[in-house]
């Protein structure tokens, strides 16, 4: 269904679907999802084939209860067996457009960008020809960069490819640019705030900054009052998940709850027993790509705990709402947008013989996640300093993350029952 930029407030016909044409819309597209993943894709095929289902059996949302869940480890360890994409490709190999890498690794084949639908994400925001905005996820190796960009142009905005980091750069870009809109996560923006306030500068006179669109972590309350009443930001928020390759669900400007995007059968489901949850019931999203048929992702558990509601929403929009993330499901913790996941952390310190276990926590300060390493030793005869850099290093090349601190604590330090990962954060 073919998206049109109307200078009305919907992006596109999907949006304000009936609950029963949605419904049948999502029961045709899945159909056919199903069926060419298992006609091309080896993995999906012998998934089917281990559970007893046919892709027959799969006509509506409902049939997906009798296939069992995917999980970013699965994905991890059927890459390593089966190279490059698992077994899940689902089109001939030169038919793959781009490919994008997540903490894993795990490759991630698109055929087609997926341009459109992150555009109804922003379009919802606000952003229009007009705006510039600078767009501060990485352009490297993840789809977040690229794909947000090419969704602001869809909306007619400029974007400015601005990467993660550079504070100062980013502040004289916004001053010069005149730029009015922001993409990235809410405590990067806060960061630029305050250094620009620490170099003079009243940010609410001095800048031109009035729409940010946040993905990657969570919005507090607190920091959404901050920034909307005391510097004058529309505030909007995304739900995306780098695997299924796009925007799950995004806010409109009612900011009550995300609508799902229409380009996903998303189950609120059980995590232990896959059953799908109703309305206002917590459990893990699980997610059916019914857009990008490259990848023959079916029933990919993210992780993360949320619920849904069925109630109309005043911008006219019909799709049901996320009411939010209020949780993971495993050790894994998403860290200032990307996840840190306990094996490849476990991974990473295992070259080291002089440590015995260790521990990730998760705090926060001064509006950023801090994550701090702590590695107990065997004993005292270690050079600190060159363990300390050698392994901040190691979990950076593994992890793809950088540790904020790193501490190496005596024997006994940290229980032998415990978390690979705390998170420890508050987001009141």
């Amino acid at each position: 269904m073919a998206l049109k930029a109307r200078p009305d407030e919907y992006f596109d016909e999907l949006e304000t679907m009936p609950a029963q044409a949605r419904q049948k819309y999502q029961n045709q597209q899945l159909s056919w999802t199903v069926a060419n993943a298992y006609r091309h894709a080896p993995t999906v095929k012998k998934m089917f084939d281990e559970a007893g289902v046919s892709p027959a059996q799969i006509g509506t949302v409902k049939d997906l209860e009798k296939l069992p869940i995917i999980r970013k480890t699965d994905l991890i360890e059927w890459q390593k067996q089966n190279p490059p994409y698992g077994g899940f490709l689902a089109v001939p190999v030169p038919d793959v457009e781009r490919v994008f890498i997540s903490p894993g690794p795990v490759y991630e084949p698109i055929q087609h960008s997926g341009i459109k639908w992150f555009a109804k994400s922003f379009w919802a925001a606000g952003f229009r020809k007009g705006d510039i905005v600078i767009n501060t996820f990485t352009y490297h190796m993840s789809p977040g960069g690229i794909l947000f960009h090419e969704a602001l142009k869809h909306c007619g905005a400029t974007a400015i490819p601005m990467g993660i980091g550079n504070t100062e750069t980013q502040i004289q870009t916004m001053l010069d640019l005149g730029v009015s809109g922001f993409v990235g996560t809410p405590s990067f923006l806060m960061t630029i705030i305050k250094r620009a306030e620490e170099l003079g500068y009243n940010f609410s006179q001095d800048f031109g900054l009035r729409l940010a669109w946040f993905t990657g972590e969570m919005l507090p309350p607190s920091m959404r009052v901050t920034l909307e009443e005391d510097y004058h930001i529309a505030t909007a928020q995304a739900y995306a998940v780098t695997e299924p390759g796009g925007a799950i669900a995004y806010e409109c400007r009612q900011k009550s709850g995300m609508h799902l995007m229409d380009e996903y059968v998303v189950e609120i489901a059980d995590h232990e027993t896959g059953k799908q949850l109703g309305p206002n019931q917590t459990g893990e999203i699980v997610l059916t790509p019914i857009h990008n048929r490259t990848w023959g992702l079916i029933r990919f558990g993210t992780g993360d705990l949320s619920s849904y509601i069925t109630e109309a929403c005043p911008c006219g929009r019909t799709a049901n709402r996320l009411t939010g993330i209020v949780g993971r499901t495993s050790d894994a913790v998403k860290v200032r947008g990307m996840f840190v996941v306990a094996r490849q952390a476990e991974h990473a310190v295992a070259g080291f013989s002089s440590i015995s276990r260790f521990q990730i926590i998760v705090g926060r300060s001064a509006y950023r996640d801090v994550m701090t390493l702590k590695a107990e030793l065997k004993g005292e005869a270690v050079d600190k300093k060159k363990l300390a850099d050698d392994l901040g290093r190691k979990f950076q090349e593994i992890c793809r993350m950088k540790l904020d601190k790193i501490e190496l604590v005596a024997a006994g330090s940290i229980p032998e029952e415990h978390q690979a990962i705390v998170d420890e954060r508050s987001w009141e």
